[in-house]
């Protein structure tokens, strides 16, 4: 349809129009561009382990590491590993692209949304509001990816204002003149430097920060939003040697992505939703443990002094490892490694 008046003559008249093939974007080639990418980051087997389990149940990630370790170059890789969208997925999306007057935002049909607002935003950049009741970026990047880098940049307040749309899924604004709920569904990714120069726990730069720079520096992160980052990792600086060595062995990505997305298959089926979202009475019935591994989580949560949201994050995450791993039950193995995302040591530096 080239014209308005075309329409009209073909609805009140009859008239034909002229065919039309859509052209459907080419998907498998723009996740095997972003692939490409990932295969290029050297090292940090650790970091590409949880992008792969959170990428399979669409947990929330915290990547913690000095400038130039990669932390940003693994999160742009991210959209290349999860599935295309469903075709609800997708009308939803094309229904939040719609309505947005925001200058160059564009989306490709059934291509999951991947924002990256600057630390500058404010808190209605990104949950939404203003005059006009505009959506924010998690609005934006509902059933996709949500990346803040530079993590404590953001203002306290604007990240806070995350904690509610992370559980909930959905965020509503309430104006004097106007009261809404808009979809936001999204998938949290976050970095962060160690410090604020950016060296702590750095073996080959002293850390320059003083104990008051480094307290002030861990304030900006409420414990609350922490907690619902269901994989707090370290991604350290390679090694000059390391970093020079040629790569043995290419890494099978597209393969890695139909595990990905078998494993999606499989919680989809079972509960109808990403193990990231489930509730607590789906937790019972789907991530049964034995009665050792309750007694040994329990010795776990007291130790670490975890809040019952964690530990409930824990049992999700270990679910999805099992998926990804194809186990029918929850292993002891997989729950190890549930926990072990949790204990980030930097981050508990920074926090005493």
């Amino acid at each position: 349809m080239r014209s308005l008046v075309a329409v009209i003559d073909h609805v009140l008249h009859g008239a034909v129009l002229p065919g039309c093939e859509p052209r459907a974007p080419n998907l498998q080639e723009n996740s095997s561009h972003i692939l490409q990418e990932l295969a290029l980051v050297r090292g940090q087997a650790c970091a590409k382990r949880a992008l792969q389990i959170a990428a399979a149940g669409g947990h929330n990630l915290l990547m913690i590491g000095p400038p130039g370790s990669g932390k940003t170059l693994l999160a742009r890789s991210l959209p290349g590993l999860l599935p295309d969208l469903a075709e609800n997925e997708a009308l939803e999306v094309a229904t939040i692209a719609s309505v947005v007057t925001i200058t160059g935002y564009k989306t490709a049909w059934q291509q999951r949304p991947f924002r990256t607002p600057h630390h500058s935003a404010t808190a209605v950049a990104l949950v939404g509001g203003g005059p006009r009741a505009h959506p924010g970026e998690i609005t934006l990047a509902h059933r996709g990816v949500l990346f803040l880098d530079e993590l404590t940049e953001f203002k306290p307040g604007v990240l806070d204002a995350l904690r509610e749309p992370l559980e909930a899924g959905e965020i509503t604004i309430s104006r004097a003149s106007y009261r809404l709920r808009y979809p936001a569904s999204f998938q949290l990714l976050a970095a962060m430097n160690p410090c604020p120069c950016g060296h702590a726990g750095d073996t080959g730069h002293a850390c320059s920060c003083s104990p008051e720079r480094l307290r002030s520096y861990a304030g900006k992160l409420s414990g609350p939003l922490l907690d619902r980052l269901d994989l707090r990792i370290e991604v350290p600086a390679l090694a000059p040697a390391e970093l020079l060595e040629p790569q043995q062995q290419a890494t099978d990505w597209q393969a890695i992505r139909q595990r990905i997305a078998a494993a999606r298959s499989v919680q989809l089926q079972r509960s109808g939703k990403l193990n990231s979202a489930l509730g607590l009475e789906e937790l019972q019935t789907t991530c049964v443990l034995e009665r050792r591994q309750r007694m040994r989580l329990a010795h776990t949560m007291q130790k670490l002094g975890m809040s019952a949201r964690g530990i409930h994050r824990v049992i999700k995450l270990a679910r999805t490892i099992a998926d990804y791993e194809q186990r029918a039950n929850i292993a002891t193995e997989d729950l190890l490694e549930a926990v072990s995302y949790r204990r980030c040591q930097l981050l508990q530096a920074l926090h005493r």
